[in-house]
């Protein structure tokens, strides 16, 4: 895992642990994705690692909803494809 998808995964390990301590039974996530390119296949690595981070705690997710749209890039303003998979866990 590389130093940025750890971050994401700390962060999504963090706000589940704090959904749980809530007493909440139910969390939905938003991963945003960059898209480098949407005609390609694979492995999104850094969304594996933040469902796997939410699931050690104990959730399971319930559904998944991808969306795929333009949005500001974090570089000199340009603008870049990014993906939004929303997922719904369940305790």
């Amino acid at each position: 895992m590389g130093i940025i998808n750890k971050a994401k995964g700390d962060a999504a390990l963090h706000d589940a642990q704090h959904t749980i301590d809530a007493g909440r039974h139910v969390l939905v996530f938003k991963f945003i994705e960059a898209n480098t390119s949407s005609l390609a296949t694979g492995a999104m690595t850094g969304i594996n690692d933040q469902i796997e981070a939410i699931e050690s705690l104990g959730w399971k997710m319930n559904h998944m909803s991808v969306g795929e749209g333009k949005a500001m890039g974090a570089l000199g303003g340009k603008s870049g494809e990014r993906i939004a998979v929303i997922c719904l866990f369940r305790r």
